[in-house]
C-alpha cells in the first residue's frame, strides 16, 4: 500500500504524542502540534520534561525536515513542534493523542478530546482520516468527535473524511515496552481505511498489529486491558486489608499461592496513573447508559481508592502504640510519582496519605527526586522538600514509590531513632519495617 503522500499531524505532544511524531517523523512529512506554547518551547529547545522522548531521534527527525525542505521543497519529510494552527492546513492524516481525565464525580470529560476535533474539523479536506488514540468509551469516536469534526469541517463522515482508532499503549518508565517494540491495536471507520490505518502503524512497529474489525472493539479493548489490571490489584488490596486484621504479611501469602503454576502474582499498592485508575470509570459510564450497572469494575475502584486512607490511619495507629503525639509530629513521605524511576506524577494518590495525616495535625514531608516541585505544587498544592533533613525527627517514614534512589536510604537510622517504617512498595528490608501492605 502507498503510503508515501500520508502527512501526518501529532495533535497532543505529551506522554503519548512525542514519541509517535518521533518515530512517523522519521519516514513521514509530520507536523507536532500542542496548544500549549511552553510545551512546544521546551521541545524545541531539545528537552523533554516527560523523559519518554528518543531526544537524539526527535533531532534526526527534525534535521531531516530542515534537509528536505530544501532538497525537496514540495515534498519535505522529518519533524516540525509547532502551536500554529496553520500548519495543520498543510496535512491529510491527524493523529489525536490529548488526554482524557474524568472529572471531580469520576465522569469522563471529554473536553480536551472535543476541542482537539473542533480544532481538527476547522481544517479538515476532502479526504482526510481522523486518527484517535486517546483512552475512551466504546463508540465516543462515531458518537461525540464526527459530529464536531462534521458541524465544524462542514463535511460528511465516511463520505468526505474518514476516522480510526488505535489505542496508545505508553507505559511511562517502561525503557522496554516502547512504543516500536509493543503491538498496536488499529481499526477504521471503513475496511479500506482500516487497511491504510494499519498499514500506516504497521510501518512504524517491530512486533506489527492487531486490526480490529471496528471502531467499537479497538475502543471497548484500550479500556478493558486497564480496567481487567484495575480489578486484578483491588483483588491483591482486599487481600491486603484482611492479612492486617489477621495478622499476616500480605506479600508472604502472595508468595505462598505463587508457587502454583496458574496463579497471578500481582501485588497490592496505590492504584494512580493516567490509566488504570481512570479508564474503568469510562467504561462504567458507557456500561451505565446503556442501563447496566458494572459492579465488579466499580467495587475495584472503590477497593482501590479506599488504600490511601488506610496507610495513613494504619501510620497513625503505630504511631500511638510507639507513644507518638500525632499532633505536630513530623511525617517523611518517600515519593509522589504514581510509580518508581517516573516523573509522571497524574492521579497520584500518595497526596491522599498526606493530606489524611495533615487533617490528624501531622507536619508532612515529602521528598521525590524524580518529581517537579512546580507540578505538584500546582496540581495539589503540596509542597515538596528538595532534600531529606538528617537532623529532624521524623515520627514516621511511609516509603511510597520503590525509586532506585531510595533502596539506599537508612530505614534502619529512623526506626532506630523509633520511627514508625511502613513499606507500601515491599522493597525496604523487612528488619527495620513496622508495616508493609
Amino acid at each position: 500500500m502507498n503510503l508515501e503522500n500520508r502527512k501526518i499531524a501529532v495533535v497532543g505532544l505529551g506522554y503519548v504524542g512525542l514519541p509517535l511524531a518521533i518515530e512517523y517523523g522519521k519516514k513521514y512529512r509530520v507536523v507536532g502540534f500542542d496548544i500549549y506554547e511552553p510545551r512546544v518551547a521546551e521541545l524545541n529547545a531539545g528537552k523533554d520534561h516527560t523523559l519518554e522522548a528518543d531526544l537524539v531521534g526527535m533531532k534526526q527527525a527534525r534535521d531531516l525536515y530542515e534537509a528536505t525542505k530544501v532538497s525537496s521543497p514540495e515534498s519535505p519529510v522529518g519533524l516540525t513542534l509547532t502551536s500554529d494552527v496553520n500548519e495543520l492546513k498543510q496535512v491529510n492524516t491527524y493523529i489525536v493523542t490529548v488526554p482524557t481525565p474524568i472529572d471531580c464525580f469520576n465522569n469522563p470529560d471529554l473536553t480536551p478530546l472535543l476541542s482537539a476535533s473542533e480544532l481538527i474539523g476547522k481544517t479538515l479536506n476532502k479526504g482526510d482520516i481522523v486518527i484517535y488514540e486517546s483512552t475512551v468509551y466504546p463508540g465516543c469516536t462515531e458518537e461525540d468527535c464526527v459530529p464536531v469534526l462534521e458541524k465544524w469541517s462542514g463535511l460528511k463522515f465516511n463520505e468526505d473524511f474518514y476516522c480510526g482508532y488505535s489505542p496508545e499503549r505508553i507505559n511511562p518508565g517502561d525503557k522496554v515496552n516502547t512504543l516500536t517494540k509493543i503491538k498496536k491495536i488499529t481499526s477504521g471507520s471503513t475496511p479500506e481505511v482500516a487497511d491504510i490505518v494499519d498499514a500506516l502503524y504497521n510501518s512504524i512497529l517491530l512486533n506489527g498489529t492487531h486490526k480490529a474489525p471496528n471502531m467499537k472493539v479497538a475502543e471497548a479493548a484500550k479500556a478493558v486491558e486497564n480496567s481487567q489490571r484495575d480489578v486484578n490489584i483491588s483483588f491483591m488490596n482486599e487481600l491486603a486489608l484482611i492479612c492486617d486484621r489477621v495478622g499476616i504479611d500480605t506479600n508472604d501469602v502472595i508468595e505462598a499461592a505463587g508457587t502454583k503454576w496458574n496463579f497471578l502474582k500481582y501485588r497490592p499498592g496505590l492504584v494512580g496513573g493516567h490509566c488504570i485508575s481512570v479508564d474503568p470509570y469510562y467504561l462504567a459510564h458507557k456500561a451505565k447508559a446503556l442501563g447496566y450497572d458494572p459492579q465488579v469494575i466499580l467495587s475495584g475502584r472503590a477497593v482501590n481508592n479506599s488504600i490511601a486512607k488506610f496507610i495513613a490511619d494504619k501510620t497513625l495507629k503505630l504511631m500511638i502504640q510507639k507513644d507518638h503525639k500525632i499532633k505536630d509530629s513530623n511525617v517523611l513521605i518517600l515519593g509522589v510519582t504514581f510509580k518508581e524511576n517516573c516523573p509522571d506524577c497524574r492521579n497520584t494518590k500518595v497526596v491522599d496519605i498526606a493530606t489524611e495525616l495533615e487533617d490528624f495535625g501531622c507536619h508532612v514531608d515529602i521528598y521525590d527526586p524524580w518529581a517537579s516541585a512546580a507540578v505538584v505544587k500546582h496540581e495539589y498544592g503540596k509542597e515538596l522538600v528538595s532534600a531529606v533533613d538528617p537532623q529532624k525527627n521524623y515520627a514516621a517514614v511511609i516509603a511510597c514509590v520503590a525509586h532506585d534512589q531510595f533502596r539506599t536510604f537508612d530505614f534502619k537510622k529512623y526506626r532506630d531513632q523509633g520511627a514508625v517504617i511502613f513499606d507500601v512498595k515491599g522493597f525496604v528490608n523487612r528488619e527495620f519495617v513496622d508495616a508493609r501492605l
